[in-house]
């Protein structure tokens, strides 16, 4: 049983790929069904998924594939039973579950190899999951490059998550500043009263600096893949 939304969401995907080929980003997802962003597409992508009649595939831009349709779809005219809204109410014993997304700002670029210029500007707004979010400080996102961090998990094209704080424990992976203008994104180690910038890459060498040269702006919360 789909909800309203979730009915023209996959009517819409399928449509579209029967005329383009590839489905609609989610921009055109979002402004197809009159919503305010796309942590709401995200969501109902997400339900099509759990419920079997999309796929999410790896390695493809606008990786969604169609792999059942609804008779609603399938059988023009045909009226389905679908939810008026987008819940419903739950069984009585049921547990009270929370999902939430959150749109952050993307500021630019991290390197995760050679150190960038620091960055400051936001290139856009990313939704991610409300959990992957760590107390109550600020969060922001940013693109990574390179592949200094690729045995930590973080590839070339990832978007990582950071929430803003000044200062480190060692083994955290932070934004860090290098002499105030180099931004990398390094896993951080204090000896003594110099600071090590270490890459989860042995092609890469470990930097170690003064403690005045490096300025933590932030620790990584959150990683969202990308394909």
């Amino acid at each position: 049983m789909l909800t309203r939304k979730q009915l023209e969401l996959l009517d819409f995907i399928q449509k579209r790929m029967a005329r383009d080929g590839v489905p609609p980003s989610f921009d055109e997802m979002k402004d197809a069904l009159d919503l305010r962003s796309k942590s709401g597409i995200h969501r109902l992508i997400t339900a099509l998924e759990e419920r079997g009649f999309i796929r999410r595939l790896a390695h493809r831009a606008r990786a969604i594939e169609v792999v059942k349709l609804p008779e609603a779809i399938e059988k023009p005219g045909f009226s389905p039973r679908v939810i008026a809204g987008d819940r419903t109410d739950p069984p009585r014993d049921a547990l009270p579950i929370t999902a939430s997304a959150v749109d952050l700002p993307v500021m630019g670029r991290i390197a995760a190899g050679v150190p960038i210029e620091a960055i400051s500007e936001v290139s856009h707004h990313v939704a991610v999951p409300g959990s992957m979010l760590s107390g109550r400080g600020s969060h922001y996102a940013l693109e990574v490059k390179g592949d200094s961090m690729i045995d930590a998990g973080i590839n070339d094209g990832d978007i990582v998550v950071i929430r803003e704080q000044g200062s480190a424990e060692n083994g955290d992976i932070v934004v860090a500043l290098v002499e105030g203008h180099e931004a990398t994104l390094k896993r951080f180690r204090r000896r003594g009263d110099m600071i090590a910038l270490e890459a989860a890459n042995p092609a890469y060498e470990t930097r170690v600096l003064p403690e005045r040269h490096v300025k933590v702006q932030g620790r990584l919360v959150g990683l969202i893949r990308s394909y």
